[in-house]
């Protein structure tokens, strides 16, 4: 195992799945939830009249429609989080995953209602007219914290590049591949180059994207999910009580999913509710910052629709399709991938006894690498001969393995060098079987147990690609913010080309690599704003006070 994976594993069990950090997003929603009285419920429909314009007027500064605002939001959160993030909370930690989802979104719309209101009210115009805002501004000028404001500008590229970037490419990519053939290469260049051209144009020409984009493809995805739930209509109401009944009890091995602890669900669930919704990043506010709205806290109404929207909508239609199509827990031919495979000591079987589930679990979830595999494999003729060893993919027990050369494409006759789990040199090989499936990959495969049949993962292909690359565009424009904050408005170029260029290169990254990276930047980025929201938890309570909702 490399250093960097090193890291990364090791940020993830400190920073994803430990308690602390839900805890502390779920307690900060909580508490402006009671502190301002349920405003997800006391003003949801006025934000939704809002939405209209009819409250705008005729002079207010601001660079887009209240629309617009909320649409290249929703862009920059509707995104793979929606397709692949859903399969990969209930891949990591079962179906109740999906209900810390519908917590974090819930209270979510509380806390991006704070942030935006105070995104907006200290949002600045610029020298060349424009309009910038987003928790760096509240941070610096409400707090008088300029270190804070950098600190959180910094998460922030690290968090468009983290998650705003790559995990968007690296999962259209794989879905071109694998649906059409497409090389992941070219995928990344042909988009690279069409991300370029819209992102050059700022925040204007990402809205009027955005405002078109975003409402065709939230249609055509959620018609066609509906299309496969109810097409599995008689496994509706099983799904729903999967996602309640592990609440608060482990949820057991079932098929080839090894089972989930409850804490598995509850910080799988909430981190991937986080990365879908963005509630308490601080992302989506340099949005909304822009918009033509006059009062700062009509435009945090409109924000409670965000997470409702995205995540209490879509991301639970993407959860039942793939919970009602039973595919969660199948098996399904794939090319493994290399930092998702582990060869362990011993032989390990799913069916011959609890202890040995057990012991897995404890190995992912506890991170006890005492039985991680060192040593030489024997390969005859692509089968793997070599006795108590034991090779897990996905978290499952991978089925069927076959070993190709890479270079030959002939199957593989030889040794094969393995160090704490990994294979020395994984581009050598070409290691195919049957394992369960993650992300995107998952998702596409439900939309096949449907009357649309093999053609059901070209809604997932068309969907994955219009939901990400929108994502893409909108997170482009808080990297501009941050760099303007950080190096001033003459940087923003030399931003733009690192951006396009890791979008680029991480169409070809592994999968597991780059959602890792997502995994624990999400929290990293996360923190700096709550404290922001909590130390100005008085002005937010004043400003609520004082508005008055026009019927």
């Amino acid at each position: 195992m490399n250093t960097f994976t090193q890291v990364l594993e090791f940020l993830t069990y400190y920073l994803v799945d430990h308690y602390w950090f839900p805890a502390f997003l779920i307690g900060s929603g909580i508490f402006f939830t009671i502190y301002l009285g349920f405003p997800q419920i006391k003003y949801f429909t006025h934000g939704w009249r809002i939405l209209s314009g009819k409250y705008v007027k005729p002079g207010t500064e601001g660079e887009t429609t209240p629309f617009q605002a909320l649409t290249t939001a929703l862009s920059g959160t509707i995104g793979t989080g929606n397709i692949g993030g859903v399969a990969l909370a209930i891949f990591l930690g079962g179906p109740a995953a999906i209900f810390w989802m519908w917590v974090v979104a819930f209270l979510g719309m509380t806390t991006k209602f704070v942030e935006v209101t105070l995104a907006h009210k200290y949002r600045e115009k610029l020298a060349d007219g424009s309009i910038a805002g987003g928790p760096m501004f509240y941070i610096e000028n409400g707090l008088n914290m300029k270190w804070l404001a950098v600190v959180f500008s910094v998460c922030l590229l690290m968090m468009c590049i983290g998650t705003g970037n790559m995990p968007q490419i690296n999962n259209i990519a794989l879905v071109m591949n694998d649906t059409f053939n497409i090389p992941k290469w070219l995928t990344g260049l042909v988009l690279a180059i069409l991300l370029w051209m819209v992102i050059i144009g700022g925040i204007k020409r990402i809205a009027q994207i955005a405002s078109k984009l975003v409402p065709f493809m939230a249609f055509w995805y959620i018609l066609g999910a509906l299309a496969v739930i109810i097409g599995n209509y008689e496994n509706i109401i099983p799904s729903l009580k999967l996602i309640f009944v592990h609440v608060f009890s482990p949820a057991a091995a079932v098929g080839g999913f090894l089972g989930a602890s409850v804490a598995a669900a509850l910080t799988r669930g909430v981190n991937r509710g986080l990365y879908s919704n963005e509630a308490g990043q601080g992302s989506a506010p340099i949005a909304h910052a822009t918009s033509k709205t006059e009062n700062p806290i009509e435009e945090g109404m409109v924000s409670i629709l965000e997470p409702f929207i995205d995540t209490i909508v879509v991301c639970t239609l993407t959860g039942l399709v793939i919970l009602a199509s039973g595919v969660w827990n199948q098996k399904f031919e794939n090319e493994f991938e290399a930092s998702a495979m582990d060869y362990l000591k011993g032989s390990y079987s799913e069916i011959s006894s609890e202890e040995d589930l057990i012991t897995l679990r404890n190995y992912y979830y506890e991170r006890n690498e005492n039985i991680e595999f060192t040593g030489e494999l024997n390969v005859s003729e692509g089968v793997l001969t070599s006795k108590d060893v034991t090779l897990m993919h996905n978290r499952s027990f991978a089925e069927e393995t076959t070993y190709k050369d890479r270079e030959t494409n002939q199957d593989f006759s030889g040794v094969i060098s393995v160090e704490e789990g990994k294979i020395i040199n994984p581009g050598d090989f070409i290691i195919e079987g049957k394992s369960l499936l993650r992300s995107a990959d998952l998702t596409g495969k439900a939309f096949t147990k449907s009357v649309f049949g093999d053609y059901g993962q070209y809604i997932v292909a068309f969907g994955l690609l219009l939901f990400a690359f929108s994502t893409v565009i909108a997170w482009s424009y808080y990297g501009d913010r941050a760099t303007a904050h950080l190096f001033g408005e003459g940087w923003i170029l030399y931003y733009r080309i690192v951006y396009v260029g890791a979008f680029f290169i991480a169409a070809v990254v592994d999968t597991k690599i780059i959602w890792d990276i997502a995994t624990v930047i999400g929290p990293i980025a996360t923190i700096p704003n709550l404290i922001a929201l909590i130390l100005l938890r008085k002005e937010i309570k004043q400003i609520d006070k004082e508005y008055t909702v026009v019927k």
